[in-house]
């Protein structure tokens, strides 16, 4: 979310355009009250902003191997 104030939105008015066009939302702010909010008419998909990807620290094996105490419980 970008926060700025009307005299930066006069001036940069198509550059921030731009950014809303990506997804930001942007906050307008005028004698240091927020006054408005411009945000993207489309919504982005939040798996395009992801710029990771997730690890696992154990085998996919170990993930789903029953967990043997609580197992027992349930078989018996």
């Amino acid at each position: 979310m970008l926060n700025i104030s009307a005299t930066n939105l006069r001036g940069n008015l198509f550059e921030i355009l731009k950014k809303v066009e990506a997804g930001e939302k942007v906050i307008i702010r005028h004698n240091k009250k927020e006054i408005a909010c411009i945000v993207p008419l489309k919504k982005m998909d939040w798996r395009t902003k992801v710029t990771s990807k997730p690890k696992l620290l154990v085998s996919p094996e170990e993930i789903i191997k029953p967990i043997e105490d609580i197992w027992e419980d349930y078989t018996n």
